[in-house]
């Protein structure tokens, strides 16, 4: 077959299976979850030596340490790999639940009941482990799954596919419930974004500005995601000095090539002076460049000046630019104005100031006095995320096994016509 006739061929496979998994019980489903984990675990020595592959290619076009980072397996992350489609297994199965009922006067009784969306198109880059997150919150939520993962990691990606198909058969599900593209030619990507003759319903892109851009710009069918994470923190004159060193400390360095990663600073010009200084030091010593508006300067004159583009960067990188404003409302406006309604943090002891970041500010996670590295479906108690939604349709903030159903209206009547 030619590429685009493979690629119509899953298509059609993904929907037959979609609709029988939608048919399933939720014990049905959770078997064939715990079933992929075991098959995972049973692979470990494949998916590995596959791993080995794409590190060595990797290394040879020259790629940065954080991408071989994310990249990289060991027998550690295998588990928790497997471990994660658990925890996604342990989850209440959303489908056929009940969001609400009511009764209406002609004597209907209707219900608001959860579906899935049916075939989810998955487009990502260079970590092997969402290959098993996506298949297993697609499981959950009844739907099925396209994969595509990038060129960088495809052979670990075909070697954990290949596993949870494994587990699928050995549950007696079907096992074109999980597909992966078995191939690097860009041209997969596009015959899926055009939705492949309305057999995919959405698409969820995960990886670098470019392949989200390009997803968001060409797709032919709703996208779940979010372009980039541009992620603020207020330090309000309320705050604790002692918990804002620790939280920005962590909120930019634990992982910088993260989503949710601090990307700006805004310190209110109150507590500048003194703790400015007790902020930076930590941060310097983890490595971390800062770039600061002139008033930020005039406190530490060492730092980079920062431009105007420093504030619409997502540096996903050991750099943090610092801006003094003068109130929460300054802060709110730089917000409001650069922000990309990934997440966003206040620190501050006033529960009132506190409480007016929480409500005014429009981002898919919005936090007060924790780190912006919590901005992940795993933390949230989702298991898994398929991604981070900014969006104003459908879902927002981590995407989970919930966000991945839809829901139709059941009415039950007794004979009623409508007059």
């Amino acid at each position: 077959m030619t590429l685009e006739e493979s690629m119509l061929d899953m298509g059609h496979r993904a929907r037959t299976a979609s609709t029988r998994l939608a048919t399933l019980s939720p014990k049905q489903r959770t078997e064939g979850l715990e079933a992929m984990a075991s098959a995972l675990e049973a692979a470990e020595s494949l998916i590995l030596d596959a791993n080995k592959r794409d590190m060595a290619a990797a290394r040879e076009k020259g790629l940065t340490p954080a991408m071989l980072d994310r990249l990289a397996l060991d027998s550690g992350r295998v588990k928790s790999i497997a471990k994660a489609v658990r925890e996604v297994a342990a989850l209440p199965d959303p489908v056929g639940a009940e969001i609400a009922r009511w009764t209406v006067p002609s004597g209907l009784d209707i219900a608001r009941v959860r579906t899935p969306l049916g075939v989810i198109g998955i487009i990502y880059e260079a970590r092997p482990n969402v290959t098993a997150d996506a298949a297993a919150l697609c499981l959950r939520s009844g739907n099925a799954a396209i994969l595509r993962a990038g060129s960088e990691s495809l052979q670990s990606a075909l070697a954990i596919a290949t596993a949870l198909r494994s587990g699928l058969k050995g549950a007696g599900l079907p096992q074109d419930a999980i597909q992966l593209v078995n191939t690097t030619d860009r041209d997969a990507v596009g015959y899926m974004l055009t939705g492949l003759q309305g057999q995919i319903d959405v698409i969820v892109p995960r990886g670098g500005k470019g392949l989200v851009s390009r997803v968001q710009q060409d797709a032919r069918v709703p996208v779940i995601g979010h372009l980039e994470g541009l992620c603020h923190a207020y330090v309000d004159a309320d705050a604790d000095p002692e918990k804002t060193v620790n939280i920005v400390l962590n909120a930019k360095m634990r992982r910088t090539g993260v989503c949710g990663a601090l990307e700006t600073l805004l310190v209110n010009r109150t507590v500048a002076m003194t703790l400015l200084p007790a902020i930076a030091a930590p941060l310097r010593d983890a490595g971390c460049e800062l770039r600061g508006d002139d008033a930020a300067r005039a406190i530490l004159p060492d730092m980079t000046p920062a431009t105007e583009e420093d504030w619409r960067t997502e540096y996903l990188a050991p750099i943090l630019s610092v801006r003094i404003v003068d109130d929460l409302d300054a802060a709110l406006d730089h917000i409001a104005y650069y922000g990309t309604g990934h997440t966003e943090l206040i620190i501050t002891e006033n529960a009132s100031t506190a409480e007016r970041f929480l409500n005014q500010v429009d981002a898919g996670i919005v936090i007060h006095n924790a780190s912006t590295q919590f901005a992940d479906g795993g933390e949230f108690g989702m298991g898994a995320e398929i991604g981070i939604a900014t969006g104003r349709i459908h879902a927002r903030g981590p995407v989970g096994a919930e966000q991945l159903t839809i829901f139709k209206y059941v009415v039950r009547g007794h004979g009623e016509t409508r007059p």
